[in-house]
């Protein structure tokens, strides 16, 4: 789980799910308490009303002259008993509720007027809560201890504590869904703003902003702060990197030209052989510090682009430039470009591979090229047709190879299309070559 926020959601969830257990645990285990409490005071009363009503016969016979008025201590099994023993006679009074059944309190004697709670087997099966108490009546013969027990079946508490517990797991539902969903509203609240650096950061890599801008917590200003720093020296470190590439190319020219030009001299002297060795040889060389010095200047990644391109404007310009040159003056243009049709790559970049596309169009070109844009699934595809000679299979093959050319007859260094092709691998685009039916070269650019 990569995420903060499921993360987050399944700590909360876990933690509030074992929270709404404890709590449930502790509200029954209080309700239990408070229960128990209850039947305790209940069976309390019940001996003290029974141990103010008892007294002895001039027989020494005990008697309950009040029955208790509960009616669950008349009816067979009723679930309240209450029980009295006059252990120097073995005699017992009952209530109707035992039945024939004599709750087995314990041999033990006890202090007078001490209560004493048991757990014991009760007439039904079942077990009951019994209080006993051992009180003085005056007998006939002079003061005698009994022994006062009432009891009530523990299936009470059981029933009453199941009632409580299924009364009170819906309520805890619904407070659980509410604390999980009150921690993911805090959760996304909170993350607004890392949300906001994110988008920041979105807009740098679409160029549609250079740094991050915006009101951000303290919290985060730290991180904002050098998030801009690096995006600063990385803007720096790459604008050196151009110049000092350019410089360098530029530089070179210069001795290059001198160098071509003294190949000239040599020839004109007589000394052909070496003449054309210098010849070919900085030929080669001007052809890298072009290669290189075109390099310069794209872009080294599409985030670093320095904004997205208007394909129509980059077309326009480069037919226009190709239009002056004796060559394209004399060819016949069909563009079919519809605006506002923007694309991810550097305005420099697109305009660099146009240029060479179409430069190799017009070098090649009979008297018609086709420039015009098609819209599928993928995206826009810019298609360019020439009603040249085409090119074979193997030709096909090697056309955007480095320094290769088709045609030696051609000017040029043939590094053209590799140039395109190194564009193309910087913005992921798809360049295919293929031959018209008609005749003539068709490059697609897929963006």
């Amino acid at each position: 789980m990569h995420s903060i926020r499921g993360r987050f959601l399944i700590v909360s969830a876990a933690s509030v799910f074992l929270a709404m257990v404890l709590a449930t645990i502790v509200f029954v285990s209080i309700f239990t308490r408070n229960l128990e409490r209850r039947i305790d005071e209940e069976l309390t009363g019940h001996i003290n009303l029974f141990a103010g009503t008892l007294r002895f016969a001039p027989d020494g016979s005990l008697e309950l002259p009040d029955r208790p008025a509960d009616r669950r201590f008349t009816e067979p099994y009723g679930g309240l008993y209450w029980q009295v023993e006059d252990d120097r006679n073995k005699r017992q009074l009952r209530s109707p509720s035992l039945w024939d059944y004599a709750l087995p309190l314990p041999t033990d004697m006890h202090e007078p007027g001490v209560v004493h709670r048991y757990t014991l087997p009760g007439p039904d099966g079942g077990n009951l809560i019994v209080q006993e108490r051992q009180i003085i009546v005056a007998a006939p013969e002079g003061p005698r201890p009994v022994r006062v027990a009432a009891a009530i079946d523990d299936s009470v508490l059981a029933e009453a504590r199941r009632v409580f517990t299924l009364d009170i797991i819906p309520f805890m539902v619904v407070l659980a869904a509410f604390l999980i969903a009150a921690s993911l509203a805090q959760l996304t609240f909170g993350l607004r703003p890392v949300s906001s650096v994110s988008e920041g950061l979105n807009r740098i890599r679409e160029r549609k902003a250079e740094r991050l801008t915006g009101r951000f917590p303290k919290e985060l200003q730290e991180v904002v702060a050098a998030m801009n720093r690096l995006l600063d020296a990385q803007s720096v470190i790459i604008q050196k990197a151009r110049t000092r590439s350019a410089d360098l190319a530029h530089g070179l020219k210069t001795p290059l030209t001198v160098v071509a030009n003294d190949a000239a001299t040599l020839k004109e002297r007589g000394q052909t052989e070496i003449g054309d060795e210098l010849a070919h040889l900085a030929g080669v060389m001007q052809a890298h510090v072009d290669r290189e010095l075109a390099r310069s200047r794209i872009a080294a990644t599409a985030e670093l682009r320095a904004s997205d391109a208007d394909l129509a404007t980059a077309v326009d310009r480069i037919v226009r430039t190709l239009k002056r040159t004796p060559r394209g003056g004399d060819l016949a243009w069909q563009v079919d470009v519809p605006p506002a049709v923007t694309v991810e790559v550097d305005p420099h970049d697109l305009e660099e591979l146009l240029g060479n596309i179409l430069d190799n169009a017009v070098k090649w070109a009979r008297s018609t090229i086709s420039v015009r844009v098609c819209r599928d699934a993928a995206g826009h595809r810019l298609v360019i047709e020439d009603d040249g000679p085409g090119a074979d299979p193997a030709g096909l093959k090697l056309m955007m190879e480095r320094g290769i050319r088709l045609d030696s007859q051609k000017p040029g260094t043939g590094i053209g299309l590799s140039i395109v092709k190194d564009i193309a691998s910087v913005y992921d685009l798809t360049i295919e070559i293929t031959n018209r039916d008609a005749g003539g070269l068709r490059v697609s650019v897929s963006f």
